[in-house]
């Protein structure tokens, strides 16, 4: 199982705001997953990311 970060946002001018995490074995689950667990929203961007894939450009 994969742990995909959620970021999502309201209007094209906006940054993406992180909205949570999905935790599915897959990029097409996690995608289902994202739309149907954080549709309280109306979103017109989402984007996951698998959790290993982040990197700190700075570290505490």
């Amino acid at each position: 199982m994969t742990v995909w970060e959620v970021f999502a946002r309201k209007a094209y001018e906006d940054p993406l705001h992180h909205v949570g995490t999905v935790t599915e074995s897959d990029v097409d689950l996690a995608l289902v997953s994202a739309r149907s667990i954080y549709d309280e929203q109306p979103w017109i961007h989402m984007i996951i990311v698998p959790r290993d894939s982040i990197r700190e450009a700075i570290k505490p």
